[in-house]
């Protein structure tokens, strides 16, 4: 009788031996792939003088701190409690809208502002709760769960071209973006790491996606030094620092004002500043999960996240600890495909990325060393192979009907081109919605819900200016 395979276990997470080198060497892809959130958050978080930042290096180092604490925490946290391959971190876009929109905008203080990702965790953490958050994710038809996972993927992919400097914004207005010199030390950099992937890739090595970034950086490094490190823009990248160690300024930790949004705006005014928050961070989730679970073998036959209601209040909960920590929203991060690309389909995956992040904390000068330019080849690639999903799986699409070209194709293209995957769902659910109702179709209420909600998230801008007159 054979006996059965032993397995690394602990509380929801699984992992047969055989499988944790694989695993590790995921974990640690996710996290080179997501380490430069540990520098780019506090960077935008600090814009136009956003209270306890201001450029300075005490805080900006607090900021850092919170940063990798929270995106430590809750990764291990996920991987721990729904043993899958997603890692998360504070995000990108919602990082933005705490510094442009909140504080440079509304003039919110900082703790203020802290409070309404507090509260927009909450929100979402009473919508898993009550089965609401599950029930829009299991609403969604498979047509625009195919276009959501393709668009994320052309999503990863325009970042990776911008990142690699081979798309650029044209700076003569004339085209909103455009092909960029593709000259000097970052551009060779990046395209060093693109093919260097695709030639890994296409020899099936183990690891393709974390080698070539080691060995993008490498010469990086090199080049850098070659021409008198003045060859990246971006501080600190493709230079050894001075100092591999910092110690970690917890000093942000707690400075959240819940109600202070309330007080400083009115109720009507932070009411709908919260729940454009909330919106956001409600379909960037949605969208990531059922991306990184087309790929990772999570969604059944009929395209649904097996036992989704773990990662969603795992989810809703990093948002809470964002605010508390003062790190902004914490959320699933897109770039988990790198991992899961790499082999990962366990929690073992998630906890690696976690415990990375927690124990760089003091070492997190030493990650910025990895120019953006590094990890262009291998968002390129995940982006390529994230099309996996439009094999034909006999799942009834028939892009000649007009209920299913139209919220696919609208949300491929608005996805990347606005960059926001909120902006490509709820542009989706609007059209979807809008021709089932001319077809006289019914669909389900949670399906015009939630179109009814993006229109108001689409029109808030509108709708605040009302307000203010």
């Amino acid at each position: 009788m054979t006996q059965p395979e032993p397995s690394l276990r602990l509380w929801n997470l699984s992992v047969p031996r055989h499988r944790v080198g694989t695993e590790v060497l995921a974990g640690a892809t996710t996290f080179i792939v997501m380490s430069y959130i540990i520098f780019v958050n506090p960077l935008i978080l600090g814009f136009a003088g956003v209270a306890p930042l201001q450029g300075k290096g005490l805080a900006f180092g607090a900021a850092m701190t919170s940063t990798c604490l929270v995106a430590g925490l809750m990764s291990v946290l996920m991987g721990l409690y729904t043993n899958r391959a997603i890692a998360l971190a504070p995000g990108m876009g919602l990082n933005a809208v705490v510094a442009y929109q909140l504080v440079a905008g509304l003039g919110l203080s900082w703790p203020a502002a802290m409070g309404v990702v507090f509260l927009e965790g909450v929100a979402i953490t009473l919508l898993v709760l009550t089965g609401f958050r599950e029930a829009v994710m299991n609403a969604i038809p498979v047509a625009l769960k195919k276009a959501i996972s393709v668009g994320i993927g052309l999503f990863i992919l325009f970042i990776g071209l911008w990142q690699a400097g081979i798309v650029v914004q044209d700076p003569s207005g004339a085209t909103p973006v455009a092909l960029g010199k593709l000259e000097g030390v970052p551009v060779l950099v990046a395209v060093v790491g693109l093919v260097l992937t695709i030639a890994l890739t296409v020899k099936g090595v183990r690891g393709a996606l974390v080698l070539s970034i080691v060995a993008a950086t490498l010469a990086a490094v090199a080049l850098n030094a070659a021409f008198g490190f003045h060859a990246f823009p971006t501080p600190g990248a493709a230079v050894l620092p001075e100092h591999l160690f910092a110690v970690p300024d917890f000093s942000l930790v707690g400075a959240v004002e819940p109600l202070g949004a309330f007080k400083a705006l009115g109720v009507t005014t932070a009411v709908l500043t919260v729940f454009s928050l909330m919106l956001a961070d409600f379909f960037d989730t949605l969208g990531t999960l059922v991306g990184v679970g087309a790929q990772a073998g999570y969604l059944d036959k009929d395209g649904r996240f097996e036992d989704v209601r773990k990662p969603l209040l795992v989810d809703s909960l990093a948002a809470v600890a964002g605010g508390a920590l003062s790190a902004s929203s914490c959320t699933t991060y897109v770039e988990s495909q790198a991992g899961v690309q790499a082999g990962g389909r366990t929690g073992l995956t998630a906890v690696v990325t976690g415990v990375l992040f927690l124990l760089f904390m003091p070492f997190a000068p030493l990650v910025a060393i990895v120019p953006k330019e590094a990890t262009a080849g291998a968002l390129i690639a995940v982006g390529v192979m994230m099309f996996g999903v439009l094999v034909n799986r006999d799942d009834g699409l028939d892009l000649t009907r007009p209920e299913d070209a139209w919220p696919i194709v609208i949300t491929l293209v608005v996805m990347p081109l606005t960059y926001s995957i909120t902006n490509g769902i709820g542009a989706g659910f609007i059209v979807y919605t809008l021709i089932r109702l001319l077809q006289r179709r019914r669909d389900s209420v949670v399906m015009y819900l939630s179109s009814a909600a993006f229109l108001v998230y689409f029109l808030r801008g509108a709708l605040l200016s009302a307000l203010a007159r």
